[in-house]
C-alpha cells in the first residue's frame, strides 16, 4: 500500500507543478494585457526623461499596449524603485533605472528595497556622456593645464557639481582621487546654479552632463576640457577624454536601463528585450537619441544585471573613500 501510495504521489507529481505554473504561463501568453506603467525616477524634460519617452513610444507601436511614463522625482530615486519593486511582478509596471540607482544603494543608511534582488533588469537603453567644463574664456585651456595649476596649489582649485552624492558630484569625487589632487568640490543646487557660478567666475571648473550644457559649449560660452567617458563624444570629437588627458583609470558615464520586479517571468522579460533591443535599433529612435547626447545601447538581460552591480561596487567604493555621509 505504501508503495502504490507513492507511486500515485509521483504520478500526480507533474499535474500539480503544472498548475503551480499556469499563473505564470498565463501572464506569459497574455502579455501585454493592458497598459505598461514605466516610471521614471526623475522629473520631466530631462535627458531621462526624453530617453524613457522616446523608447515608450516606439514601444507602445510593437506590443499594442500604451505604454505610459510616469514621472516619480525625489529622494534618490527611492520613492519610484519603491513602487516598482511592491508591484505585480507581470511585466505591466517598469522602472527606467540609472547609475543614480547604483549610487542610491551606497548613499542611503537603509532603503524599502534591495536593489540587486528585488528588481530584473531587463536591458540598458543608453549611456550619455559627462564632462569636466570651465568658462569660455578660462585660463585653463586644456585638462592637463587645470592638473598643473591645482598641483602647484593644493586646496585652491574649485569644482562645481550639482548635490552631495549626485552622479555628478561623485564623478568629481572620483576625479579628484583618480589623479591624485587637492580640490574643493564645491555642490550647488542644481545644474543652473553650477553653470550660473562658473560664468560668475565662483568656481573654477565643474563636473556636469554634457547634453545639457552642450548649447553653451558650442556658443563658446563654456570650454569642455574633457569628457569622461570611455571614447571621445560623438558631438564633440576635437575634445579628449580624461583619460587621452593624462588621468588614467578614471571613467565615468551616466547610462538608464530599464527593470521590471524581481519574479517576473523570463518569458515576459524576453519579450519585452526583444522589443527593446528592436527599438533602439531602428534609425528614428537612434536619431533622436542622439539628438540627445544618448547612444542608443541594448543589452542582454545578463548584461544589464551585471552593470548594476558593478555600479552599485564602484560607487559605493567612491562613496565610502569621499566619506560622503550617509542619508
Amino acid at each position: 500500500m505504501t508503495t502504490r501510495r507513492h507511486l500515485v504521489s509521483l504520478l500526480a507529481l507533474p499535474a500539480i507543478l503544472g498548475a503551480m505554473a499556469l499563473p505564470h504561463v498565463a501572464v506569459a501568453q497574455t502579455f501585454p494585457s493592458k497598459a505598461i506603467r514605466l516610471v521614471v525616477p526623475f522629473g520631466a524634460g530631462g535627458v531621462a526623461d526624453l530617453t524613457a519617452r522616446t523608447v515608450a513610444q516606439k514601444l507602445s507601436e510593437s506590443l499594442g499596449q500604451p505604454v505610459l511614463v510616469d514621472n516619480r522625482p525625489g529622494a534618490g530615486g527611492v520613492v519610484a524603485g519603491d513602487l516598482v519593486a511592491k508591484s505585480d511582478p507581470d511585466g505591466h509596471t517598469l522602472l527606467l533605472m540609472s547609475n543614480g540607482t547604483a549610487v542610491s544603494a551606497g548613499l542611503f543608511k537603509s532603503l524599502p528595497f534591495d536593489t540587486l534582488r528585488d528588481f530584473a533588469p531587463v536591458s540598458t537603453l543608453g549611456f550619455f556622456d559627462i564632462a569636466i567644463i570651465t568658462q569660455g574664456d578660462s585660463k585653463f585651456k586644456t585638462l592637463p593645464d587645470l592638473l598643473v595649476y591645482a598641483r602647484a596649489n593644493p586646496g585652491k582649485l574649485n569644482i562645481g557639481s550639482i548635490n552631495i552624492g549626485s552622479t555628478q558630484n561623485l564623478a568629481a569625487e572620483l576625479f579628484k582621487s583618480s589623479a591624485g589632487v587637492d580640490m574643493q568640490i564645491v555642490p550647488f543646487n542644481g545644474s543652473p546654479a553650477v553653470i550660473t557660478a562658473l560664468r560668475g567666475n565662483q568656481i573654477d571648473a565643474a563636473v556636469e552632463i554634457l547634453a545639457p550644457v552642450l548649447p553653451q559649449i558650442n556658443a563658446k560660452a563654456l570650454r569642455a576640457l574633457a569628457v569622461t567617458g570611455a571614447k571621445r563624444a560623438s558631438v564633440l570629437p576635437d575634445v579628449p577624454t580624461a583619460k587621452e588627458s593624462g588621468v588614467a583609470n578614471f571613467e565615468a558615464a551616466s547610462w538608464n536601463a530599464i527593470a521590471a520586479p524581481a519574479k517576473t517571468p523570463k518569458s515576459v522579460i524576453a519579450r519585452l528585450n526583444k522589443e527593446i533591443t528592436a527599438a533602439l535599433n531602428s534609425p528614428d529612435v537612434k536619431k533622436r537619441l542622439a539628438d540627445q547626447n544618448v547612444a542608443a545601447q541594448a543589452s542582454t538581460p545578463e548584461q544589464a544585471s551585471e552593470l548594476l552591480a558593478s555600479e552599485v561596487k564602484r560607487w559605493g567604493d567612491v562613496i565610502v573613500r569621499a566619506k560622503v555621509p550617509q542619508q
